[in-house]
């Protein structure tokens, strides 16, 4: 599992607020999204979304780790499409 795969499932989860919306527009299996959120909670040390039944919603942790996300993978998108077109 790729640690920007990880980023990109919790950004997603995080401004839906759905696994499953997660799942159905990222095109991959429920059951990917709901191990990726996980092992991304493993690697931070904290856990970034509660699931209290189908709420999900961020841990102060996530609130935290969020915003930082969307910048690297943005940089990481940018660096791929320099790649690509040189």
């Amino acid at each position: 599992m790729s640690r920007f795969d990880a980023m990109q499932h919790f950004i997603r989860v995080a401004d839906l607020g759905s696994f499953a919306d997660t799942a159905d527009q990222l095109g991959v299996a429920r059951p990917v999204v709901t191990r990726r959120i996980p092992a991304l909670a493993e690697n931070l040390g904290v856990k970034p979304i509660t699931r209290p039944k189908r709420q999900h919603t961020l841990t102060n942790a996530g609130v935290v780790s969020l915003e930082p996300c969307r910048p690297i993978l943005q940089a990481s998108a940018d660096a791929e499409s320099d790649v690509i077109a040189s």
